[in-house]
């Protein structure tokens, strides 16, 4: 993809987008790309995309990118999030949950101007089981290679291998690509270093320019189809790194969106003249995942002293906009227990289980890493710091850069003792947060690195085939004990999500999953 000049912004509005000269803008960015009726909404981030590829990328920058350039069947809207037509315009299924008949809208086009076909739609899920990357964990073992029929060119059946309750939530996640396109393009890697670039979407925006670690432009392509588009003509993810300076953006007028802000920015733009603060709460977890299965941490009682001496109000206070977790699922969602016993600092308790652990007397360094300039976590770290040293524990903090920490979680070897996890769920199922953080499957990633147990296991496999919604909340109920008795992980706060936005955005609605991975299409300025 070559990179082109964004037309008709000045050379000191290009400097703004490269993170550069903010303050100093004579004329604002939002006023500059209203003009000449150029209605552009500029979002802040402080997050590159990393990979084009839907079905490999990952992370919010990612998300935002796939969900506004690629389409799938369904897409998520609301609060509650309720699954709402996207490439299919209907839908049924059949009673016991097996089978799933999607008929396609017979106006949707990719960008190129082909159909969309069922036959484009059986390829994509297919890529995206064979590559196993990417956000295809959310239907391994449920959608099968060869079980995915185009009935005819515009009607697609899924025949599962057993009954899933959140079908439809995660199909917003699993998205559509122009088939013909990358099999021109396949080389060795099944069209991975294509796609690492290049685009074969047919959503409601296209890729204009790319530049990474300053800004990516998205357009309206000639092919728009899809109904309900709001006045945007493009589209642009601005990098600025430092969370104060998206606020500063926000608050000039430099920026419609910030999606990276701090409590302390929130509590700044409390009454701002021109900005909205969006406060709400999403199925964003935070925890500090424990190695269970190498070192001294591989002992419950130990994990269990260390989850009774923790500070947690110290922990939910310097998190601001946040609620104490109980237990490992999110409050709110279905199946989860608000009367779940928990730890809380206890410190005889504590010490109780510290005399049953390999270490009685304490006198041991256990080491947390967190990311590197990212305050929060610092904070939380000083925090356990504090609260172990009640345990004669101390504790190496050692920060470090995103990439390495994911490296560290590949091998039991290399994970540290303790490591902060935000995981924030991109569908309102219980399923997303059990199965990527408790099921051994994904064991060696970041959501879950080492924690393993069969019996869990099993329990996240059964919440996931059964379809009555009762006998489904027992499951989890049962999955919510377990894995407290395990103590695998501190489980910390379920943060609010905290938006900046602009008062001359309009057509912005609030959804509890992935919601600073913001969909555009509807907006208007």
């Amino acid at each position: 993809m070559t990179p082109t000049a964004l037309s008709r912004i000045s050379r000191r509005g290009l400097l703004a987008l490269s993170g550069a000269g903010l303050a100093a803008m004579t004329l604002t960015l939002p006023r500059a790309a209203l003009a000449e009726g150029r209605n552009i909404l500029v979002i802040a981030a402080g997050q590159d995309i990393p990979n084009f590829d839907p079905h490999v990328a990952t992370g919010y920058s990612a998300s935002f990118f796939l969900r506004n350039v690629y389409d799938p069947l369904v897409r998520v809207a609301g609060n509650p999030p309720q699954a709402v037509p996207a490439l299919a315009e209907s839908w049924e299924s059949s009673a016991d949950g097996l089978s799933h008949t999607f008929r396609l809208n017979p106006a949707a086009r990719f960008h190129n101007g082909d159909a969309v076909t069922a036959d484009d739609v059986v390829y994509s899920f297919e890529r995206a089981l064979r590559l196993a990357k990417g956000n295809s964990w959310m239907i391994r073992g449920i959608v099968e290679p060869g079980r995915i029929t185009a009935v005819d060119a515009g009607t697609v059946r899924f025949d599962l291998a057993a009954p899933f309750a959140a079908f439809l939530a995660v199909l917003p996640w699993i998205f559509i690509v122009n088939k013909a396109q990358v099999e021109a393009n396949l080389g060795s890697d099944d069209g991975m270093a294509w796609l690492l670039a290049n685009t074969a979407g047919s959503g409601p925006f296209a890729v204009k320019r790319a530049q990474p670690g300053a800004l990516y432009e998205l357009e309206r392509p000639a092919t728009l189809w899809q109904p309900g588009a709001g006045n945007l003509t493009g589209v642009i993810w601005q990098i600025i790194r430092e969370t104060a300076s998206q606020r500063l953006a926000l608050q000039q007028g430099e920026v419609h969106f910030a999606v990276d802000l701090t409590s302390e920015d929130m509590d700044s733009l409390r009454d701002r003249p021109g900005v909205i603060r969006v406060i709400e709460p999403e199925y964003r977890t935070f925890s500090i995942k424990m190695n269970t299965a190498y070192g001294p941490m591989a002992d419950v009682e130990l994990r269990k002293a260390v989850s009774y001496a923790t500070n947690y109000q110290a922990i939910v206070d310097a998190a601001g906009y946040a609620d104490l977790m109980i237990g490992p699922l999110p409050l709110g969602i279905l199946g989860h227990n608000p009367a779940l016993e928990v730890y809380r600092l206890n410190l005889e308790k504590a010490r109780e289980h510290l005399a049953r652990s390999a270490h009685p007397n304490g006198g041991l360094t256990l080491r947390m890493v967190h990311v590197n300039g990212l305050e929060q976590q610092r904070r939380w770290a000083l925090i356990m710091l504090d609260s172990l040293k009640a345990l004669n524990i101390d504790l190496e903090i050692q920060p470090m850069l995103w990439p390495d920490m994911v490296a560290a979680c590949q091998k039991p070897e290399t994970f540290p003792d303790l490591f902060p996890v935000y995981q924030t769920a991109n569908y309102g199922d219980p399923d997303n947060i059990a199965f990527a953080a408790y099921h051994s499957s994904r064991n060696g990633g970041w959501q879950n690195a080492v924690y393993k147990n069969p019996e869990v296991d099993a329990l996240i496999e059964a919440g996931r085939r059964e379809i009555d919604t009762a006998k489904r909340v027992g499951i989890y109920g049962r999955m919510q004990e377990m894995v407290v008795a395990d103590a695998p992980d501190i489980f910390g706060v379920l943060e609010r999500r905290k938006l900046g936005m602009r008062d001359a955005v309009k057509g912005f609605v609030f959804a509890p999953v992935a919601s600073n991975a913001i969909e555009c299409h509807g907006l208007s300025l």
